[in-house]
């Protein structure tokens, strides 16, 4: 493939990928379309030519995280090999030229929508034929089956993007302006590369996009993600698929009957309601309210008995009083999710909810945020304890060598990165295979047990 490339095009680069899955395919196309053009790529900053920080600005604290993370890489250009250091994604998206000025040490901006000319783009840098650094344009780029895209995570799992932007419009929320509105891809399309992920030895896909239970709606050829699952489900090779990132307003009843019927989808949803004060989701700019969440929770228990939950609240939104938060605490001990995640509210400018009074302080944030990961951690240990005793599935994903384990890995109801995991203390198995196991211990968060 190198053989018609030129010398000056076979960089070493490392990339740096930060933020969420969605993030992290986006970082996955980006080596994927350098390796195709003769890149060479590297996990090793200090050994780069050209360093690449995929930034997440969602909220303050990603936009910290990302400037963190490029202050740190430029000392890479004085005291490494580094000579370009490029910055991806939803930062220059987001604040486009204010960037030039407050980080001069950059030399290439790329925004979310020109991801798939960064090859060349960096070529054009480098033959000092782009006459401007900052190449922010529409966010409309759409991966496709098509797409080259170098996997990041274990062989034998893998995150598979249905879709790109958002068209819910949340108050609180900049992502429709760093991603666009929301774009499905074509069915085939998302199957063909399935197919490709599991002839590559992927066991394991994680569906995620903004909304994934809005998958299709846009197409108006009758896609929508049913559809999608029972032609999934009937690809070889893979034993696990996973729902990530599903809005509680666009779950049908459908798509329930489907997950209680296809072993091949886990039961598990991650399904994020943020709140369920009807007042604060109307500020939210969300429908529905508590009694519509609760029915379709149960709705959901009921059909998959032994479904898991996974949820994303917000605490600190605009005007949210004790009484409020209180409702949501109580809702939270009521439904006890078997995941759970808190936010504390982001003043976003740029988004409406910005400019709504009685904005919350740091410090209620950061109590009530505290009371809740406390009520959770009750609930899940007592979750946890409640497995002892069972047979479970899980994928293994390590060897530990220590501490008086001897593997580690994950059940279907655990999601990569985000979940806990399950420590083994006797038996064998390899990386990737999936072993059934007997739950002997727990914590808040983990489990313990060993391979029958």
């Amino acid at each position: 493939m190198e053989a018609g490339i030129n010398a000056h095009r076979k960089k070493t680069v490392c990339l740096v990928s930060l933020g969420c899955p969605k993030n992290l395919v986006d970082s996955e196309v980006i080596l994927g379309y350098l390796q195709q053009n003769g890149f060479r790529i590297t996990t090793r900053r200090e050994a780069a030519e050209i360093i690449i920080i995929n930034t997440c600005a969602f909220i303050e604290g990603a936009t910290q995280e990302s400037l963190q993370a490029i202050f740190e890489s430029a000392q890479y250009k004085k005291r490494g090999k580094c000579r370009i250091l490029v910055v991806a994604g939803c930062l220059p998206q987001r604040y486009r030229d204010a960037l030039r000025k407050e980080l001069p040490e950059v030399d290439l901006f790329i925004g979310t929508g020109e991801l798939h000319r960064i090859a060349g783009l960096i070529d054009r840098f480098e033959n000092h034929s782009l006459m401007n650094g900052m190449q922010v344009g529409r966010p409309d780029f759409l991966l496709d089956h098509g797409t080259p895209r170098l996997l990041s995570t274990p062989s034998y799992t893998a995150y598979l993007k249905i879709a790109e932007g958002c068209s819910n419009a949340c108050s609180y929320c900049l992502i429709p302006s760093l991603r666009g509105k929301y774009r499905s891809r074509k069915t085939n399309s998302i199957l063909k590369e399935a197919e490709a992920l599991a002839r590559r030895g992927v066991k394991e896909i994680n569906l995620i996009s903004q909304d994934t239970t809005l998958y299709g709606k846009d197409l108006r050829d009758g896609s929508d993600l049913t559809s999608l699952l029972k032609s999934m489900v009937h690809i070889p090779g893979i034993e696990w698929i996973r729902l990530l990132y599903c809005h509680p307003e666009h779950l049908s009843g459908e798509l329930i009957s489907l997950m209680a019927e296809e072993k091949k989808i886990c039961s598990y949803l991650d399904l994020p309601i943020q709140h369920v004060s009807s007042s604060i989701l109307k500020r939210m700019n969300r429908r529905g309210n508590r009694r519509e969440l609760g029915r379709t929770l149960s709705r959901l228990r009921e059909k998959i008995p032994h479904i898991a939950l996974r949820t994303t609240v917000m605490v600190g939104f605009p005007g949210e009083t004790e009484e409020e938060f209180h409702e949501l605490m109580h809702f939270i001990e009521e439904v006890k999710f078997d995941h759970l995640g808190v936010f504390r509210y982001s003043r976003e400018e740029g988004t409406p909810a910005a400019k709504l009074k009685k904005q919350v302080s740091q410090r209620t944030k950061d109590k009530r945020h505290n009371l809740i990961m406390k009520t959770q951690s009750l609930i899940s240990l007592k979750k946890n304890q409640e497995r002892i005793g069972s047979h479970i599935p899980v994928l293994i994903e390590e060897q530990v060598p220590h501490k008086g384990y001897r593997l580690k890995g994950r059940a279907s109801f655990q999601a990569p990165e985000i979940d806990g995991l399950v420590y083994l203390t006797r038996g064998k198995a390899q990386i990737g295979e999936n072993v059934e196991v007997k739950v002997t211990g727990a914590s808040e968060y983990d489990l313990i047990g060993e391979v029958v």
